[in-house]
């Protein structure tokens, strides 16, 4: 069994459609998807914001 790690960058309000295709495009099976939470500090508090993630493939 070997598996592929992919890095996939993005913006949580502009990349639906694009990670849509991205996923549709990958040959094996998807076993995980790790977002990488990167907390923020704005005047309201602190809050979370997600900046790319790894998709772990099978194949």
């Amino acid at each position: 069994m070997s598996y592929i790690v992919h890095r996939f960058d993005l913006k949580m309000e502009k990349d639906q459609v694009k990670l849509e295709d991205y996923l549709n495009r990958i040959k094996g099976e998807i076993v995980s998807i790790i977002p990488n939470v990167k907390p923020t500090f704005q005047l309201m508090g602190a809050t979370a914001q997600i900046n790319f993630l790894y998709i772990i493939e099978k194949v």
